[in-house]
C-alpha cells in the first residue's frame, strides 16, 4: 500500500510540473542588436569571416535629452544599454595608434560637450558601467563630437571603409562620434 500511496504522489506531481508553461522574461526596451565589419561579413558565403564584431544595446531618445542629461558628461557610460557592449576582433587592430590582439573586450565613452574619450577595456561580461575598473584599459582616445542636425531616435553604430580599415560610427539624438581603427 505504500508503495502505491508514492507511486500515486509521483505521478501526481511528475503531471504538475510537466503541465507547467515555463515564464519567459519580457522582451528588452532596449533590445540587443549586432553589427560587423564588413557590413555583410555574416551573410556572405564563401567562408570568409568578419574583421570585428561589435554587440550592444539599443536604448530610444522617447523625448529625452540624452548627452549631459541621461548620460551625463564626464561620467563614464557602457555605449549603449544593459550589459555592457561587446566589441571582437578578430584580428590584430591599432586604435590611437596602440596594437590590440585578436579578442573580445568591452566598449566603454566618457561624454562630454565637444569631444568622447572611448575606451577599449579587457573587462567583458558586465551589467552597465557599474564595475568599470580603469586599470583593464586596453586603449582610451579622445574623438570630436559631430552635431546632427535631425535627432537619431535610437543609438546606432556601423562601421565605414577606411584605408587602413574601418571608422566606427555612433550616433545618437544628436550626437555622432567616429573611432578610427586599423586593422592589421
Amino acid at each position: 500500500m505504500k508503495r502505491l500511496s508514492l507511486f500515486a504522489i509521483l505521478a501526481i506531481f511528475a503531471l504538475a510540473v510537466y503541465g507547467q508553461e515555463p515564464k519567459f522574461a519580457p522582451v528588452d526596451a532596449s533590445p540587443a542588436d549586432i553589427v560587423y565589419y564588413s557590413l555583410n561579413a555574416a551573410k556572405v558565403k564563401d567562408g570568409s569571416t568578419p574583421l570585428i564584431k561589435l554587440i550592444y544595446s539599443r536604448p530610444s531618445k522617447k523625448g529625452r535629452e540624452i548627452f549631459g542629461v541621461l548620460e551625463q558628461f564626464d561620467k563614464v557610460w557602457r555605449v549603449g544599454a544593459n550589459e555592457c557592449t561587446e566589441i571582437r576582433f578578430y584580428t590584430r587592430a591599432s586604435i590611437g595608434g596602440k596594437s590590440i590582439k585578436a579578442g573580445t573586450y568591452s566598449l566603454f565613452a566618457i561624454p562630454a560637450r565637444d569631444k568622447w574619450t572611448l575606451i577599449i577595456n579587457r573587462q567583458t561580461d558586465r551589467w552597465g558601467a557599474f564595475s568599470y575598473n580603469q586599470d583593464q584599459d586596453v586603449v582610451r582616445v579622445e574623438v570630436p563630437v559631430k552635431t546632427l542636425d535631425k535627432p537619431v531616435e535610437v543609438l546606432s553604430v556601423t562601421f565605414t571603409a577606411q584605408p587602413q580599415g574601418a571608422n566606427m560610427v555612433l550616433a545618437w539624438d544628436r550626437t555622432q562620434v567616429e573611432l578610427p581603427i586599423a586593422i592589421k
